[in-house]
């Protein structure tokens, strides 16, 4: 048994199949379907011979409901119903597992944005203090780079959360701790790699423009023309990073190396790009719009402190406060920054997760492993151990 079952990947290299539609997590069972005539008659309201296909003495077979009416409803031992998933589940499936783990799930992003929020605090109030030292300026590249670090941490910890939410299964942040440890530093590669990757296309991207701009002298309408490479190079950027983008929870879930998972990555996007983009772009976009709905009190709160005190002294932004205006101001904006964070990455990890989830369901079938994995007994195979 995996450490985390249901997840382990097929051992085919090539999955079996292809979008399967929504009867898909129900494995077909012996008697009539759904579209088998009724009620005795023929499949054009005769009588004809029945021999396997019409009704059986009792009645239609056990789970199918009324007659003509299709297979029952798909299990749904947690969060989603275990079959594909459209973009309004897919994002419902996310808020819900917020909703049913918000101890969790908010108290590890919690836990992220205020360490990284108070580094970087600090080191603005110590650069208010100290503008020409060093040692502001090291703390500050400091908190930016321990940002993505513990995004990292927090990233993997979320994609164990949801994992066990899909199953109905409680999670603590122990437990989710302990399940997503042996993977960090593999995670860790996985991140660097992929971003690296996006960066690397970008910066040739930009590499005629900075050498047009470095010259001595630099014609304006070269330089607007050699920005244009900047389109082709964003748009290779996202088809990367799209391709990419199921990575992480393969090697989280499935227990995969680095390679192995951009791999899989590549092989579950495979025919659905543009819907796995257009998704990550709505909850970026979502996420985007709440974060400035829930900056905007902190940040014109902040800026009252900074606009009296520039009134008292121009010279002195913050003369008229004394003391108490940089560090006022600096909390009011960092604790913003908390609360926006706090909420959005996990809704942003639980999307992650699920589109991987619908992907593995439609080419793979991984309804049916995750419906034993949950334990449902009946037609649906013996329970998970």
């Amino acid at each position: 048994m995996t450490d985390t079952p249901g997840w382990a990947s097929p051992s085919s290299p090539e999955p079996p199949r292809e979008d399967a539609g929504p009867s898909a997590a129900v494995p077909p069972t012996p008697g009539p379907g759904p579209y088998d005539a009724a009620y005795g008659q023929g499949p054009y309201g005769g009588t004809g011979p029945q021999s396997g296909w019409g009704p059986q003495a009792g009645g239609p077979p056990p789970g199918w409901g009324q007659p003509g009416w299709g297979p029952p409803p798909s299990p749904k031992p947690g969060v989603i119903p275990l079959r594909p998933l459209g973009v309004g589940e897919i994002l419902d499936g996310a808020f819900t597992t917020v909703r049913t783990y918000w101890r969790t799930m908010l108290g590890l992003s919690l836990g992220v944005a205020a360490v990284e929020q108070s580094v970087l605090a600090v080191a603005q109030w110590w650069q208010y203090e100290q503008p020409d030292a060093v040692g502001p300026l090291i703390m500050l590249a400091f908190g930016y780079l321990l940002g993505p670090l513990l995004g990292i941490v927090a990233s993997a910890l979320l994609t164990m959360v949801v994992s066990k939410a899909i199953l109905g299964q409680p999670v603590s942040i122990g437990a989710a701790w302990a399940a997503a440890r042996p993977q960090l530093l593999k995670m860790t590669g996985l991140s660097l790699l992929t971003g690296l990757a996006v960066l690397a296309v970008l910066a040739v991207s930009l590499l005629p423009m900075i050498i047009v701009a470095v010259g001595d002298d630099a014609d304006p309408r070269l330089l607007a023309l050699t920005a244009l490479f900047l389109l082709p190079g964003m748009a290779v950027a996202a088809w990367i990073g799209v391709q990419l983008i199921l990575a992480a929870p393969a090697l989280m879930l499935e227990k995969q190396g680095v390679f192995t998972a951009l791999s899989r990555s590549r092989r579950l996007v495979k025919g659905a790009w543009w819907r796995t983009f257009l998704v990550t772009l709505l909850i970026q976009v979502l996420a985007v719009v709440f974060t400035m709905i829930v900056m905007t009190p902190f940040t014109i709160l902040g800026a009252v402190f900074g606009i009296g005190t520039m009134e008292s002294d121009p010279d002195q932004p913050f003369a008229g406060l004394g003391a108490v205006g940089p560090p006022v101001m600096i909390l009011i904006v960092s604790v913003g920054a908390i609360l926006a964070s706090t909420l959005t990455v996990p809704v942003q990890a639980a999307v992650n997760v699920l589109l991987y989830v619908d992907r593995r369901i439609r080419r793979e079938g991984l309804d049916i492993e995750l419906t034993r994995a949950a334990g449902i007994p009946g037609q649906y195979g013996p329970q998970g151990t």
